[in-house]
């Protein structure tokens, strides 16, 4: 009797077998997260080109929490605007980036605020250069209250409920009043432009409506709230006013339109796999976790139910080696070697990962593994500085927000590129 699943295992291709090799040779030797500047170059062109001279790039930090993978991106990419969301970073980033456009991607409580205020080094200059984020007529008037007791000037960008649910303005009266209450403390408030996210066009079943269907809903609320401001308040509709929209799932929909000036994208530059869309299609998974293996045993034991064991081998090839990786339990998917699985019976380790393969799958001690991210904000952070590759070779490494660890000492990497903008298409 023939077992009944099908072998699915495959060894590394020519581009995991490369990084596979430089890791070994020059790698950490300990789960790292890879980021190929090769890959993440073809997507800056699409998103430049698809962008276009319509509106200004916003790039959204939190998906790229690194001040050099940032300072990559924002060259490449000819922008000085950033979306931030986390208030250590956002000093962090004041002080590397003094001449950037910064915008809160959410509302900040206001201690967070004054914490910004506290930590603020270098020259900086928060009143023309930040948009505090503001969701409600109350979250308004303590910010309000801050800038009265401190003497600042805060920069307000209000958070527009265009149809995601999660918060912002929904009501045009209450609109008029947080602007009118802007307008009569001009000296401590200023106004800066509105926000919509919309990343729901992306995600909701067709059954409530096609990808462009929902845009143009989302359209037209943000063009309702724009008319409001208009209205009532034109002094304030200043050519540098903000109207910020758009993601990673959604930004290719705002070329040709005419309301939206500023666009923000993040995720899609490195492309975790809750990214693999449709309208993302043209772009390619930029990094990738890389971690040791440790141990290799063939065939599959359970502990206390050996024959378990030999009859998932029986009935699966896909089970015949057993591989325990270095760390594990990551938010991330399997990516090469092909067929690996892990065992329901084994459960999940952070430590020493248990993970089927078939004999296909061909690695041995030492050898990497890779795994796609599902997403890139969290597990960015949890590797330490960025192994930085092109052309399968290792060129630098680039520390993560909030983290003093360089990387390995130089002496044990490969050579390093002396401009980080080396090789980057502007196509």
């Amino acid at each position: 009797m023939m077992p009944i699943r099908v072998d699915r295992g495959a060894p590394h291709d020519h581009y995991f077998s490369t990084l596979n090799a430089e890791l070994r040779k020059h790698g950490p030797a300990h789960p790292c997260l890879v980021v190929d500047l090769d890959q993440l170059d073809h997507n800056l062109a699409i998103v430049r080109k698809t962008v276009g001279s319509d509106a200004s790039l916003r790039v959204v930090a939190k998906s790229l929490p690194s001040l050099d993978l940032l300072d990559y991106i924002l060259k490449a990419s000819g922008t000085n605007r950033l979306m931030a969301f986390h208030q250590p970073f956002l000093n962090e980033e004041a002080q590397r980036f003094a001449d950037a456009d910064i915008l809160l991607g959410k509302p900040m409580p206001v201690r967070a605020v004054a914490a910004f205020y506290e930590q603020l080094r270098g020259a900086f200059d928060p009143a023309r250069q930040l948009q505090w984020l503001v969701d409600t007529p109350e979250r308004l008037v303590q910010y309000l209250a801050l800038a009265q007791g401190r003497g600042l000037r805060l920069r307000i960008n209000i958070e527009l409920d265009v149809g995601l649910h999660r918060g912002g303005v929904t009501d045009k009266q209450v609109l008029y009043n947080m602007l009118k209450l802007i307008k009569s403390n001009a000296g401590h408030l200023t106004f800066g432009g509105f926000m919509g996210y919309e990343p729901h066009i992306a995600k909701l079943p067709r059954v409530f409506g096609t990808q462009a269907q929902l845009h143009a809903q989302v359209m037209a609320r943000y063009q309702d709230f724009v008319q409001v401001a208009e209205a009532v308040f034109p002094e304030l509709r200043t050519q540098d006013l903000i109207l910020n929209a758009g993601g990673s799932m959604s930004y290719r929909l705002y070329q040709g339109q005419t309301i939206i000036n500023d666009i923000s994208v993040g995720s899609a530059l490195v492309k975790p796999t809750d990214f693999d869309l449709p309208q993302l299609t043209e772009h390619r998974p930029a990094m990738f976790i890389a971690t040791p293996v440790l141990k290799m045993l063939e065939g599959t034991k359970v502990p206390g139910a050996d024959w378990i064991g030999r009859l998932g081998v029986w009935w699966n090839p896909n089970r015949r080696r057993t591989y325990f990786l270095y760390g594990g339990h990551w938010l991330a998917r399997y990516e090469s070697p092909r067929g690996l699985i892990e065992h329901p019976m084994m459960g999940y380790s952070t430590n020493q990962q248990f993970v089927n393969g078939s004999a296909a799958t061909g690695l041995s001690p030492d050898d990497y593994i890779f795994l796609r991210p599902t997403q890139s904000e969290a597990v960015m952070l949890q590797f330490g500085a960025l192994v930085i590759v092109r052309q399968g070779r290792i060129i630098d490494y680039w520390p993560v927000l909030g983290s003093s660890d360089q990387g390995p000492r130089q002496e044990n990497s490969a050579p390093v590129q002396t401009s980080k903008c080396a090789g980057v298409h502007h196509a």
